[in-house]
């Protein structure tokens, strides 16, 4: 397959309908979205590997069952393609919300896709915390 903008510009597409399958927290829509065979795995932050279609939705059907609301705004995207294969990294700035109480948070995502018959369909999501590290301290300096 030829790499150039058009094909960067689907997987970037791609990588968008990850998202909004994700705030609609709806698992039929997460599955249109992924390659729904053995080879997928997904690691949400601070889980274990998920391997197989199996149990990557059954972690979407957790999810998706413990999440009254969740939007995303997406930045810092940068795609690449290399053949059939492609992998946005993104950071994920989040507004949830679970009994009752918002959160926000932001992850630093690699969603890796491959490319079947004629769309792309993703195969891994990883996903880890971004933690904000606090200001330094100052330090009377020692003579």
């Amino acid at each position: 397959m030829p790499e150039g903008k058009g094909v960067e510009a689907e997987l970037r597409q791609a990588n968008e309908r990850f998202y909004r399958a994700f705030e609609s927290l709806d698992l039929g829509r997460m599955e249109e979205v992924w390659l729904t065979d053995a080879a997928v795995t997904c690691i949400h932050p601070g889980w274990t590997l998920r391997a197989g279609w199996p149990e990557v939705r059954e972690s979407w059907a957790l999810i998706f069952g413990n999440t009254e609301m969740i939007r995303f705004a997406v930045t810092d995207v940068e795609t690449f393609v290399r053949g059939t294969c492609g992998w946005a990294i993104c950071l994920e700035n989040i507004l949830s919300a679970t009994g009752g109480v918002a959160l926000e948070s932001r992850v630093l995502a690699t969603n890796i896709f491959e490319r079947r018959e004629g769309r792309w369909a993703l195969v891994h999501h990883h996903g880890s915390p971004v933690v904000t590290a606090a200001p330094p301290v100052r330090r009377p300096r020692v003579h």
